[in-house]
């Protein structure tokens, strides 16, 4: 097949553009390099199509739908705690980008779309693990009804207009690559100082991890095996992991002694952070993917190539 994957030279995406080129899928890439690198698709230089481009514009969306059997729609602001402070970032890169995505879709004739939703949709869920037939769906923040309102386009485009999709919910995905997020935060505050490290909020959130080879093999694999008009999964582990528990991983693989954990209090770690969220994996394992790390095994893995990448461990 022909896959288009928006935001493949970012973190998720470019991993699932690697797999995609090992199964022997032609590969082209959208994206505007705002977050996403050149040199993660370095690798790829004569497989992989990059086009630079911005999904807000919608003729150079449409230009890219040439051929394309299906899209990976990945692209999206990255940082959940911008639209703090930007509050239009996610209406526009998360909700306006998928129409736009969509509307492409609609004009080229490209029928299948699988999308890189979010646990977030499921807002402060009172039923945990948490599946994918829980609700009402009150995300509590700005890039969670961004990706709540990305998945109601994406299946009125399917009612209305025949396209197939599929929406993956996923769970903090972290691994090699990674460009943000709690392990990467942590690693850069011990690089500027190996005497302590700040822990927003009270360490106790806790939340479910996977590692994003894992993400992007069940992607495809559940694509390839899956065939309903709308197919909606969690991506995730059995399990979750503290921003404590993390706190002590990074400190355990940088080898620093008498580092200061230091918790700034609070019950989450920003405006708009969910405390405690933990997927329900089954309909995905039941499909015949399990991820091949537990929430704590993808966090330490994760530490120990971040701190390759980042340095740390220099």
């Amino acid at each position: 097949m022909h896959c288009l994957v928006t935001g493949g030279a970012g973190f998720v995406g470019s991993h699932l553009v690697d797999l995609l080129i090992e199964a022997g899928h032609r590969v082209s890439v959208f994206d505007n390099l705002s977050s996403g690198r050149r040199d993660f698709l370095s690798h790829h230089a004569e497989a992989v199509t990059l086009i630079e481009g911005d999904l807000l514009d919608l003729e150079s969306i449409s230009g890219a739908m040439d051929g394309i059997d299906i899209v990976y729609h990945l692209a999206a602001n990255p940082d959940i705690r911008l639209g703090t402070s930007i509050t239009d970032t996610d209406l526009k890169q998360g909700t306006v980008a998928t129409y736009n995505v969509l509307e492409a879709m609609r004009l080229a004739g490209v029928e299948k779309i699988a999308f890189a939703s979010s646990s977030v949709v499921y807002g402060e869920a009172e039923v945990m693990p948490t599946p994918e037939d829980y609700g009402p769906l009150f995300p509590i923040s700005l890039y969670g009804a961004s990706k709540l309102g990305s998945e109601a386009l994406i299946t009125s485009w399917v009612g209305t207009f025949g396209l197939q999709a599929w929406l993956f919910r996923f769970a903090n995905i972290v691994g090699a690559r990674g460009t943000h997020g709690v392990i990467f935060d942590f690693i850069h505050k011990l690089r500027a100082d190996p005497t302590r490290l700040e822990v927003l909020g009270n360490g106790r959130q806790e939340k479910s991890y996977m590692e994003v080879r894992d993400c992007a093999a069940a992607m495809i694999h559940l694509i390839a095996t899956t065939d309903k008009a709308v197919n909606c999964y969690n991506l995730g582990s059995n399990d979750t992991c503290s921003v404590r528990r993390i706190a002590e991983i990074v400190v355990e693989e940088s080898g620093l002694a008498n580092v200061s954990i230091e918790y700034t209090g609070g019950d989450r770690g920003w405006a708009g952070d969910v405390p405690k969220a933990m997927l329900d994996p089954s309909r995905m394992n039941a499909a015949g993917y399990n991820a091949s790390f537990n929430s704590e095994g993808a966090v330490r893995h994760t530490t120990q190539i971040l701190m390759q990448e980042i340095g740390l461990d220099e």
